[in-house]
């Protein structure tokens, strides 16, 4: 098995006296699924690193401070997106597209000005980094009422099926993370200068976490000779897991499963009730900053859901995916993304995601790593570090004044 290569970062100041230098960074997103949160996360622990005392930081999850039905998603959508796809394809698509989004933009915005107004006034910022497509048009409209407002940035954190709702021609920067989400922006009407394509950012913790294979086995009491198959059914635990595990532990595959069941305590239970036919490694709710990127680098295969957060850091550590679901609109490009650069394979039916696994296994080591290494092209693990510089630069701009209304 070849050595994981260790993606590094220097964390030395950029020849700058920072001691004096006082920056505060709000960032704004909503917990509709974990990657907003991890995409604001990843670029504070950044700036931490990089900056130290030097810039303070604050957040505010939007749509908890606006008004019903809004402030309830962070708890509906998961279970729209879990249990009904078609309601919410048809919720996706019935919001995109440049008027459609311009007119839900509106309508969040005028139903909303005080709470929107009163996130404004009651945290200053000197930049302020929006990872949420719904609340950034709102939120940005609320600055836009202050005679003097901080610059105002937006991360997609959408990879390649982007929402038309991210783009704002007049938001100050957005950065996006691959070059179709870039043409997107150009079709909606962004300025090309107001675009970088950075990659998504993955946290630096989760990218410093990463050991060779063979230290990682060592460390979780894995068969070092054997190959890994990781599954991971995400923080709240997929219900389609059990159906992936049984019809993978059917075969005989001379390899090792391991199921990362997240906070479903009784998926965990579930499955270790079971009889297996192969060996096997479970694991509860883990660190995404120890140990998920050190379970990753033990194995030689994953299977998870097309999230962008897991294609990335999957990408960055050099693992072949099998993508075993994906939710309709947004998350459609991601799968194109890894088909198309032969990092993996989309195989919702579990027996065809088995049979695949097993293919690939017969295949033998040096097949596996060239898929390894097709994973590893799609990687930007500096992308953090490229969304932390800029935000820290713009920060240190002067407020944008309101323009004055001509006489």
């Amino acid at each position: 098995m070849a050595v994981l290569v260790k993606y590094r970062q220097s964390y030395a100041l950029r020849g700058e006296d920072l001691a004096s230098v006082s920056k505060r960074v709000l960032f704004l997103f909503s917990d509709t699924g974990g990657g907003h949160r991890s995409a604001f996360r990843a670029i504070q622990d950044a700036m931490e690193i990089r900056y130290g005392d030097a810039v303070a930081f604050d957040a505010v999850d939007v749509l908890r401070e606006l008004h019903w039905p809004l402030n309830k998603q962070p708890e509906l959508y998961p279970r729209v997106v879990n249990t009904s796809k078609t309601l919410w394809a048809l919720m996706y698509h019935s919001f995109d597209g440049p008027r459609r989004a311009h007119w839900a933009r509106s309508l969040i915005y005028r139903n909303n000005r005080r709470a929107l107004r009163r996130i404004v006034t009651e945290h200053p910022a000197d930049v302020v980094v929006c990872t949420h497509a719904v609340v950034a048009n709102p939120a940005f409209r609320a600055f836009l009422t202050l005679a003097r407002r901080p610059p105002f940035l937006t991360v997609v954190t959408d990879l390649v099926t982007t929402p038309s709702i991210w783009y704002d021609p007049r938001v100050d920067h957005c950065f996006v993370p691959t070059e179709s989400a870039y043409r997107r922006g150009l079709r909606l009407g962004m300025p090309p200068q107001k675009m970088q394509i950075t990659g998504l950012p993955v946290n630096p913790h989760f990218i410093n976490a990463i050991i060779s294979k063979e230290e990682a086995r060592a460390e979780f009491g894995f068969d070092p000779g054997l190959p890994t198959v990781l599954i991971v059914a995400g923080i709240e635990g997929m219900s389609s897991i059990p159906k992936m595990v049984r019809a993978l532990d059917a075969r005989a595959l001379g390899a090792q499963l391991v199921v990362v069941c997240g906070r479903n305590q009784a998926l965990k239970q579930r499955l270790a009730r079971r009889d297996w036919n192969n060996r096997h490694h479970l694991f509860g709710y883990v660190s995404n900053h120890r140990e998920m990127p050190r379970i990753m680098a033990a194995a030689d295969i994953i299977v998870t859901k097309a999230g962008p957060s897991t294609i990335s850091e999957a990408a960055i550590v050099g693992l072949p995916m099998i993508i075993s679901d994906c939710i309709p609109g947004q998350e459609e490009g991601n799968v194109q993304l890894v088909t198309e650069n032969q990092a993996g394979v989309y195989l919702p039916k579990p027996e065809q995601a088995a049979q695949r696994i097993a293919a690939w296994l017969s295949e033998g080591p040096a097949a596996l790593e060239r898929r390894a290494a097709n994973a590893r092209r799609i990687a930007k693990p500096n992308a953090v570090w490229e969304i932390a510089d800029a935000v820290w630069d713009w920060a240190r701009k002067p407020k944008i004044s309101r323009p004055q209304a001509s006489t």
